[in-house]
């Protein structure tokens, strides 16, 4: 009896700590162009075992050997961030000499421990596709992740500290960025989990007005509120001259001055892309009919949640250089706000799902848009 193509994903991407352990002692490995061979030499070898792993299935959607893959790799952040914390040895000494130095900062690290979310939701993904239940949500959630993920990353290396001392193997991101845009784009394009709302309920929520739904007040007025904190640290770190700006990076979040650069990518991400999108955003959860919210939010959610984690635990991390953690007496506000801009997205999203009426096109009285699909 063949074990559930997740479980056989699992267990071929628990070969990735082996693969970087056998790495670290054979010297040939101590270089860097060796290091990219290998990396991807170790990427194609895993591509044809789940191409035989599945050869038996009829038909397989090419998403999943993307979700494979990153699975694979998620193993191997995990072990950078077990190792960099202590926990374990002797698996990344040679990939950070001569591969990717920059994954020993704080905020690698975080990043590095995020992927446990990723092999969760890619694992959970994959069991949904083989068993034929609906994953596309479950998609964009990581697919919101993994690009913010990289978004902040790849530009954060270039033009932060390390910067000067870029390797061959960093490179190895582009590709994964350029994946991860291309599953975001396959799954966007697919047909949407609509859940099954009657043409009467639909009516009865679109005729309300703002103040007569007030969670959606209340998530209108924290969107608000999110983007006029993206817009404030924005400005701060673009070196903005108000006292209020110098005020918060010295005395709230010096994170934001480290000179790794990542947190700073972070801010200008938020301030060049989030705030649009939470506009937008905004304009769909006070017009009917806006469907797109469904994908939108879920997306935004996985984006929020992983730069958060990141930024907030980077700032506390003790790999952080002292002067630029979150000061002791404003710890906990700083953390409580921070928290609070992840929980936003993640809030707006479920109350889109557990409540989509509002959000649904119309649809002829005595039906549920269930049976407009069908006709």
């Amino acid at each position: 009896m063949k074990p559930p193509v997740e479980v056989s994903v699992l267990l071929l991407s628990l070969l990735g700590p082996g693969v970087l352990f056998a790495m670290n002692q054979i010297p040939a490995f101590q270089e860097p162009l060796p290091i990219l061979g290998m990396g991807m030499f170790v990427l194609g070898s895993v591509l044809l075992l789940l191409i035989l792993t599945v050869r038996h299935k009829t038909k397989v959607d090419p998403l999943f050997y993307v979700f494979a893959e990153f699975t694979f790799g998620g193993m191997v952040g995990l072990t950078n961030a077990l190792e960099q914390d202590g926990f374990i040895s002797g698996f990344m000494d040679f990939y950070l000499r001569m591969g990717e130095p920059h994954l020993a900062t704080s905020y690698a690290v975080m990043m590095s421990y995020w992927e446990l979310v990723h092999l969760v939701l890619l694992l959970t993904v994959i069991h949904r596709m083989f068993s034929g239940k609906p994953y596309r949500s479950l998609g964009l959630l990581w697919a919101g992740s993994s690009i913010a993920n990289q978004i902040v990353l790849i530009p954060g290396v270039v033009i932060g500290k390390y910067g000067s001392n870029i390797r061959p193997a960093f490179w190895r991101n582009a590709p994964f960025f350029l994946v991860s845009f291309w599953a975001a784009s396959r799954l966007f394009r697919r047909p949407r989990e609509m859940p099954v709302v009657t043409a009467d309920k639909v009516a009865a929520e679109q005729k309300k007005g703002l103040l007569s739904r007030p969670a959606d007040l209340l998530l209108s007025l924290l969107l608000l509120g999110a983007v006029a904190f993206f817009v404030f640290r924005g400005f701060v770190v673009l070196d903005c001259p108000l006292d209020a700006c110098f005020t918060y990076i010295y005395q709230y979040e010096p994170y934001l001055k480290d000179p790794v650069g990542f947190s700073r990518i972070m801010m200008l991400v938020y301030f060049f892309y989030a705030v649009p999108l939470v506009i937008v955003l905004l304009y769909g959860l006070n017009t009917p009919g806006c469907s797109w919210m469904l994908d939108w939010t879920v997306f935004f959610a996985g984006a929020m949640a992983q730069t958060q984690w990141c930024h907030i635990g980077a700032s506390l991390h003790s790999r952080t250089p002292f002067t630029y953690r979150a000061p002791a007496d404003k710890r906990w506000p700083v953390i409580a706000l921070n928290v609070l801009l992840a929980a936003v997205p993640a809030l707006l999203a479920l109350r889109c799902r557990a409540n989509p009426a509002f959000l649904m096109k119309p649809v002829p009285k005595g039906q549920s848009n269930d049976d407009k699909k069908k006709n």
